[in-house]
């Protein structure tokens, strides 16, 4: 298989086996792709024709699309946030390597010990472990007759896009960007309430516009009051360990940028603002339309 050519010769066997299952159940999620042959960069073509080409076949109708999209974007830039609400939008599952991760973390499983240090040191966690975990999402979804997907923090390595394209064809990937500053202080002000899992931030983070640069603003998304007094902070979410985890990014997902920006595939998707700003505008450049949003915003 022509996966299994693009990965290193001196992979283990268990790492051959985690290919393999990754790749049949891709294959079983496949469905028909669409072509696309531009990059879309929001602050300038939001509103003009320089949009990939997969955007102008989607249908409004929000169920059964089967679209096979990849979110790109710092850690913290909010992927999750966007890549579930497209998810409930289209009707497909949002898998969330971030997630799974997380999941295995708190389990006692034999990979637990070994994630808790690469994570709490900031590192990124290899491809071996992220396509097992992966493959083993895949295959539930396959398992209920699920087709389509949303990956959100996958690929992170050229690797990891290359076995990718060998089993599937990806339809759109969607880089989010936001300013490094306000990044870091979103990152430092997320909180998780002890009890219910639910996610917050603390951080309130207002831009001023200057030299040029427009300003920006996003408002604190502050706990109810049963979870004021659970809130806790990530074992990871400190300044030095945040910082190092961007640069690492940076280092090492720039090239899977390039990889689809040269098939065509990247739309480049510049965060104006929180949630209510920025949703509109995503789905302006996705050319779709939340009927429920507008309603709520109407009523």
């Amino acid at each position: 298989m022509a996966v299994f050519s693009r990965c290193s010769r001196a992979a283990t066997a268990p790492t051959r086996i985690a290919t393999a299952t990754f790749a049949y159940v891709i294959r079983a999620l496949s469905s028909s792709s669409f072509c696309s042959s531009s990059t879309l960069n929001t602050e300038t073509d939001l509103n003009n024709n320089n949009k990939p080409a997969a955007l102008g076949t989607l249908q409004r109708e929000p169920k059964g699309r089967n679209v096979q999209w990849v979110f790109l974007g710092c850690p913290g830039v909010g992927k999750g946030t966007y890549a579930s609400r497209l998810s409930n939008l289209l009707g497909v599952p949002h898998i969330a390597t971030g997630d799974l991760v997380r999941h295995e973390l708190a389990s006692s499983g034999p990979l637990s010990s070994k994630l808790k240090e690469i994570v709490n040191q900031g590192k990124l966690v290899s491809d071996e472990i992220i396509i097992d975990l992966l493959s083993k999402r895949l295959g539930v979804e396959a398992a209920k007759g699920e087709s389509g997907f949303i990956l959100d923090g996958f690929p992170r390595t050229i690797r990891q896009a290359e076995i990718l394209e060998g089993v599937t064809d990806i339809d759109l990937v969607v880089n989010l960007k936001l300013r490094e500053e306000a990044l870091l202080a979103k990152c430092l002000g997320r909180r998780i309430c002890s009890e219910c899992g639910g996610n917050y931030n603390v951080a309130c983070i207002d831009i001023k516009a200057e030299n040029g640069r427009p300003g920006m603003y996003m408002a604190a998304l502050p706990p109810p009051p049963q979870c004021e007094s659970k809130l806790i902070t990530r074992a990871d979410d400190t300044e030095e360990v945040v910082k190092e985890r961007l640069r690492i990014y940076h280092e090492m997902t720039r090239p899977v940028e390039d990889f689809y920006r040269s098939r065509g595939k990247l739309l480049e998707f510049d965060l104006p603002g929180g949630i209510p700003e920025s949703w509109p505008k995503l789905l302006q450049a996705l050319n779709l339309e939340d009927h429920e949003d507008k309603e709520s915003a109407a009523a």
